[in-house]
């Protein structure tokens, strides 16, 4: 898509796989997420700032290591990204590109459980019914 003209903001959500990215960034980082993040949260971006301009004009958003992210950074960023785009559609109708594998790495939840850690996976969150799956092979 970058060869193309498009933007893509390539995030991951670790630090060492952003360096396999060319111009990634955390996805704390890229979308001002709180690392505490809550049910209900949203993250810290102003709908009149650079960043939520960048948002506006990006082709897609990709996502490495999606699933060692816990399920409500990916819910505040869709809630951030309809009230940037002014749309309902997930992710405010952005084309969103996870990658990552679950059998590798579940969500860090201190002191958690094997349960905690499942129910904080993002297939369990409500967003999971929108996405394609695709198996790479």
């Amino acid at each position: 898509m970058r060869n193309r003209g498009k933007i893509v903001l390539a995030t991951a959500s670790s630090g060492i796989a952003t360096t396999l990215l060319l111009g990634g960034r955390t996805a704390h980082s890229r979308f001002n997420l709180p690392f505490d993040v809550q049910p209900n949260f949203i993250c810290n971006i102003k709908k009149q700032k650079d960043l939520a301009k960048l948002i506006r004009v990006a082709a897609a958003i990709i996502w490495d290591e999606a699933p060692m992210t816990i399920k409500y950074c990916l819910e505040a960023l869709d809630r951030t990204l309809k009230d940037i785009l002014d749309s309902d559609a997930p992710f405010g109708g952005k084309v969103m590109i996870m990658g990552g594998d679950f059998r590798q790495v579940f969500p860090v939840i201190q002191k958690g459980s094997k349960t905690q850690m499942i129910y904080a996976c993002i297939i369990r969150s409500y967003l999971w019914a929108n996405t394609k799956v695709l198996h790479l092979v």
